[in-house]
């Protein structure tokens, strides 16, 4: 917790270390799981699904978390709280697998397959209609199709576009741009800040996205 910020924010720290230790992931992963529409996850005990908790790891092994609340944003919240998890955590990060079942499970909704922190997340993506534009201010996008086509426009303006949380916005469309044509095997890389759009998609539309900070 930060000082000179509302009392509550203690608990709530000591709610968000709680849930990273327990379920062993930043509790980023689960706001934005619930985000999506898996709301049953809240009725969960000693559960404080809100970013800012972010696990300790020491030789592989994760041995408690950091939470921390009450700073000037969320994201800000789950910065410090890496910050710290970093200072105390020893050797390298664990490996990470993801078995067949697991992947094609999160594929089949479309959901954040891989969290690390602000680093790097990967996404297993899926869209089954066209999207908003989206920017991206701090993070690329690294996309690689599994399956379906696309239309993706990249550059130009985006339309009526609206911050949705830090460092995101969201417009109804492009005004000029490139559009390309995506295919199964094709690998695009957005950089920051550039205006992107799903025009047009198949249904399904599978794709990989590895969100680079």
């Amino acid at each position: 917790m930060t000082a000179a910020t509302f009392a509550a924010g203690a608990n709530i720290s000591i709610g968000k270390a709680r849930t990273a230790a327990l379920f062993q992931k930043p509790t980023r992963a689960f706001e934005e799981i619930i985000g999506k529409g898996r709301t049953a996850m809240v009725a969960l005990n000693d559960f404080t699904p809100l970013q800012g908790g972010v696990p300790i790891t020491v030789d592989g092994q994760i041995v408690g978390a950091v939470g921390v609340s009450g700073a000037a944003s969320a994201q800000q919240d789950e910065e410090l709280a890496m910050t710290a998890a970093a200072a105390v955590s020893q050797g390298p990060a664990p490996v990470t697998y993801f078995g067949d079942a697991q992947v094609r499970a999160a594929f089949d909704k479309g959901s954040v397959l891989f969290n690390q922190g602000r680093s790097y997340m990967v996404h297993a993506s899926r869209r089954e209609r066209p999207g908003m534009a989206e920017i991206h201010t701090k993070d690329a996008d690294i996309i690689y199709v599994l399956d379906g086509t696309a239309t993706l426009v990249t550059g130009g303006t985006a339309v009526d576009a609206k911050t949705i949380e830090p460092d995101e916005l969201r417009g109804s469309a492009i005004s000029g741009g490139e559009p390309r044509e995506l295919k199964k095997g094709d690998v695009m890389i957005v950089p920051a800040g550039v205006p992107h759009w799903f025009k047009e998609v198949s249904n399904p539309f599978l794709y990989y996205v590895v969100k680079a900070r």
